[in-house]
């Protein structure tokens, strides 16, 4: 009985090797382009931000990072399409010390809105909105540097996850065409 259940099991697996492949493969099935191909001819765009202020920092951690992510540290290859985005940022004190009226703990989050266009057509192709949130301890209420350099920290941790989640949902789109 169980050497039945197991070559069921086998021929349901053998029948279904060939529909999956890895998102991010050298060679897809079907002859289409490798999503790595498709990405680096991304051309991401300045994304606007007031300068000298914290926005402005935020922007520049977040293209470099989408940069890196869609083009792998390598030059551009030839721009099909333009990626355009729009960020805004939130602080929130989670837990606030009652005796002295100051926070422990804070989030920070950014809440992002991109548009990939089609440079052929000139059509937007795909429109999205992302978010992360991240929490940083503010280590004693006297040490104002470990509190700036705990705030840059989840800075560049929540644009990373927001460059991550603007990667995959634009590498969904060239395999998928949705």
């Amino acid at each position: 009985m169980r050497i039945l259940r197991l070559a069921a099991a086998l021929a349901v697996a053998a029948g279904t090797a060939a529909c999956f492949q890895p998102l991010y493969s050298e060679r897809p099935a079907g002859g289409a382009p490798a999503v790595h191909a498709s990405l680096s001819g991304v051309e991401i765009q300045q994304i606007l931000a007031p300068t000298g202020t914290p926005e402005a920092r935020i922007a520049v951690e977040l293209r470099n990072a989408l940069l890196f992510g869609l083009q792998g540290g390598g030059g551009p290859g030839a721009p099909t399409h333009q990626l355009r985005v729009r960020v805004a940022s939130t602080r929130l004190s989670v837990i606030v010390d009652v005796t002295t009226a100051r926070p422990d703990v804070e989030n920070f989050g950014i809440n992002a809105s991109y548009e990939l266009v089609d440079l052929g057509s000139g059509k937007v192709v795909v429109r999205g909105q992302t978010f992360s949130r991240v929490s940083y301890d503010i280590p004693g209420q006297q040490q104002r540097f470990a509190r700036a350099r705990g705030l840059r920290d989840a800075e560049n941790r929540a644009a990373q996850v927001i460059a991550d989640n603007i990667r995959a949902r634009l590498a969904s789109y060239f395999v998928a065409g949705t």
